[in-house]
C-alpha cells in the first residue's frame, strides 16, 4: 500500500474504531457473522486498502441481516467480490 492509501485507511480504521467504542459498545450485540462486521471491516482494510477492503466491508453489511444464520465469515485470504457466491466455487 502507497503512503496515501495508508492515511485513507487508517482514518477509516480510526472511525471504525471509535464506533466500537463509543456506539457498539453500549448496544447489545446483534451481528450474525464471526467476526463482528466492524472488526471483518478493520481486517478486511488492513489487508486490502481503503477501496477493495472498503467494497468487502459494504457488501458484508448488507449480508448481514436479521433473517440470515449465524455463521463464520473470514475476510476472503485473496481479493474477490465473488468469494460468497455458490457459482464462484463451483468454478
Amino acid at each position: 500500500m502507497n503512503s496515501r492509501k495508508s492515511v485513507v485507511a487508517n482514518l477509516i480504521i480510526k472511525a471504525i474504531r471509535w464506533y466500537q467504542r463509543a456506539i457498539s459498545a453500549n448496544r447489545p450485540a446483534c451481528c450474525r457473522y464471526y467476526p463482528t462486521c466492524s472488526r471483518y471491516a478493520i481486517e478486511a482494510i488492513s489487508r486490502y486498502g481503503a477501496f477493495k477492503g472498503g467494497i468487502l466491508a459494504a457488501l458484508r453489511l448488507l449480508r448481514c441481516r436479521p433473517w440470515t444464520s449465524c455463521s463464520i465469515d473470514d475476510v476472503p485470504r485473496k481479493y474477490s467480490i465473488f468469494y460468497r457466491c455458490a457459482w464462484s466455487k463451483a468454478h
